[in-house]
């Protein structure tokens, strides 16, 4: 330091200060004000000078220094100054005034600016609280805040919080942008990383009653995931309680690691996995995947829990006539076991709550009359569901196409085929190659070719099939990939006009707004990939045993969701209630909980005719082309 003279160490010093922003300046300027003030009182009384040229005596220390502060604030008081020591003087405290004025305004008004650009910023701390936090920033997030804001309308201000990297600014222009109504709903953003601690104690973890991490759009994602949830988890200021954590992980090799970072108070949606069984299962049913849809939105009829003290000792069948305005699915036991559509004979036990679809979770009230479990004669044609080979053809390809290949094989019966037609990669190829020796009921073959071009289409004749899958190419731009599949079938339905004949098309796209575009061309089954996972986020989010739920609906074991013909359960042509189907569905082991009316399966208005949770005392009546919607093992 010796090297430094006093000059310089000063000057370095002074500048630290000042660095420190618009307080430190106010600090000098008071000091150099009172400074100055003092000196020039001293001056005053020093030399004996008076405000009065005829006065005799000087105005003294006191009401000298007074006098200069009141020119160096006001320069309009040294207007009626007389004597020209006096003037002086004040002349020297006004100049002065008016140079730490002029510093004091521009930097109170620098640090007004610099205040409104952090807020600008989102730097602030957030003191909500039972809020939904929401980390990380993805196409997702537009679609997890509208379902969140509709399952919050019945709360007392609800709040979302999001922290990510995104400009604040620009954030909230894309949320308004792109989320036309929020409900009651209040949305706080705040910047930073979700990985730095420090960033995520800025919006207040430890009050939120669920927190939502969002996988980004890098290769690298679900490490980001992991490290997020970890830092919650392991941070020395977190709450002894436990938290309610929701994450998408997309690689199945990353969810046993996920998993112990996530100390039990973590749930993962395994996203590729999730989009393949939903792509399996309602690419051999047409209508499924909008019961899928109706089932993950909060906007219409969801899945809730509740205990019904008077149901114990009572069996499930029971509990399914029990409620008019709900459909009972299944049971949450007391040990939080799921168990979807159990025997008929099941007796629920105290501490044991039903599984019901329902409009909400104040309209899950037992209000059937008595006895109305009393079936009537069996109206059904009682005909064996017999599955036979199917033959399904696939569309275009992306990495999840493989575990949508491996589930079909689950469910189909032997002698089934697969046709692939894409445009794929040396390895993709093998890896083709290398599925076809692990399945067992269907046999694999695959064409090269684009299936935008008509052509192509035509050759491979797509009325021969029974499904049709058509899945994105995710190594091209969102906007692009949904292109193509858009062209693919447009063609498709062009086809299906020319031939007579309706095809069964699951449709697989990037962008929940390229929805509308297929529905135009007349597609009643999507799985829009990423909006399903944003349902699911949504979902779990609100409810964290629900995953419990969609694990046992999706999996190929136990029972699942069915569209079985109307004629199996009731007298087609002739008007009945739900109780009946439900009665005669009882019978059969099924639990029945919709339907679906075929003369509607193209209107969008009309849901393309699935209806979930009917009121159980209106009558209807089926054709031979209806579906009921039931819960099955087979």
């Amino acid at each position: 330091m010796n090297q430094f003279s006093k000059k310089e160490k000063l000057l370095y010093n002074f500048e630290q200060t000042l660095s420190k922003g618009p307080t430190s300046v106010v600090k000098w300027l008071a000091i150099i004000s009172l400074f100055a003030v003092l000196m020039l009182g001293l001056a005053i009384l020093i030399f004996g000078i008076s405000s009065d040229p005829a006065g005799k005596e000087g105005l003294g220390f006191i009401e000298g220094s007074w006098q200069s502060l009141m020119a160096t604030l006001d320069s309009g008081t040294m207007g009626g100054d007389e004597g020209w020591l006096f003037r002086s003087v004040r002349f020297a405290a006004t100049i002065l005034g008016i140079f730490l004025i002029s510093i004091l305004i521009g930097s109170i008004s620098s640090g007004i600016d610099q205040k409104i650009d952090d807020l600008k910023r989102g730097r602030s701390k957030v003191i909500e609280s039972n809020h939904t936090l929401i980390l990380g920033w993805s196409e997702k997030i537009f679609s997890i805040i509208s379902e969140i804001a509709i399952a919050n309308e019945n709360q007392k201000k609800p709040c979302i919080v999001i922290l990510s990297e995104k400009d604040k600014v620009e954030a909230e222009d894309e949320i308004y942008a792109k989320i036309e109504d929020l409900k009651n709903t209040k949305i706080v953003i705040r910047n930073g990383n979700p990985l730095d601690l420090n960033d995520v104690e800025i919006v207040n973890p430890n009050g939120a009653r669920s927190i939502i991490v969002l996988s980004p759009d890098t290769d690298n994602s679900d490490m980001h995931v992991i490290k997020t949830v970890l830092g919650i988890t392991k941070s020395p200021k977190r709450v002894t309680t436990p938290y309610n954590i929701v994450a998408e992980i997309k690689e199945e090799k990353n969810l046993e690691a996920a998993e112990l970072v996530g100390n039990n108070e973590a749930i993962y949606v395994l996203s590729s996995d999730i989009i393949s069984r939903v792509a399996a299962q309602t690419s051999l049913q047409s209508g499924l995947s909008i019961v899928y849809s109706e089932l993950l939105c909060f906007d219409g009829d969801e899945i809730y829990f509740k205990k019904e003290n008077s149901l114990y000792g009572k069996t499930y069948k029971d509990a399914l006539f029990a409620y008019k305005d709900s459909a009972v699915i299944g049971i949450f036991s007391k040990d939080e076991n799921v168990f979807i559509n159990p025997e008929m004979n099941y007796i629920l036990e105290n501490g044991d709550e039903i599984i019901a679809i329902s409009q909400d979770d104040d309209t899950v009230i037992m209000n059937s009359l008595p006895n109305i479990n009393q079936a009537p004669e069996h109206q059904g044609s009682k005909l064996e569901y017999i599955q036979v080979p199917t033959k399904t053809l696939i569309l275009g390809w992306n990495k999840n196409g493989l575990n949508i290949v491996k589930e079909l094989d689950n469910y189909i019966s032997g002698g089934s085929h697969i046709l692939i037609v894409a445009e794929l990669e040396p390895y993709e190829i093998s890896q083709i190659e290398e599925i076809k020796t692990t399945v067992k009921n269907l046999t694999i073959t695959f064409q090269e070719g684009e299936v935008n071009d008509k052509n192509t289409l035509i050759k491979i004749k797509p009325e021969d099939f029974d499904n049709i899958i058509v899945l994105s190419y995710k190594n091209l731009e969102i906007q692009e990939s949904d292109a193509k599949t858009l062209i693919c079938l447009l063609h498709l339905r062009n086809i299906s006009d020319a031939k007579g004949k309706d095809f069964n098309i699951v449709t697989e796209m990037l962008d929940l707004k390229n929805r509308a575009l297929g529905i135009v061309a007349k597609a009643d089954d999507f799985i829009i990939g990423e909006n399903l996972i944003s349902l699911m986020l949504s979902q779990l989010s609100e409810n964290s045993n629900l995953k419990k739920v969609f694990d046992e609906l999706l999996k190929s074991e136990g029972s699942e969701i069915y569209l079985k013909p109307a004629s199996r359960y009731v007298k087609c042509g002739e008007s009945v209630n739900f109780y009946t189907i439900l009665a005669n569905a009882s019978e059969m082991g099924d639990t029945a909980f919709g339907y679906r009316l075929n003369k509607y399966h193209n209107d969008v208005s009309y849901n393309f005719g699935v209806k979930l949770n009917p009121n159980k005392e209106e009558l209807i009546e089926f054709n031979d082309d209806d579906y009921i919607i039931v819960l099955s093992e087979d």
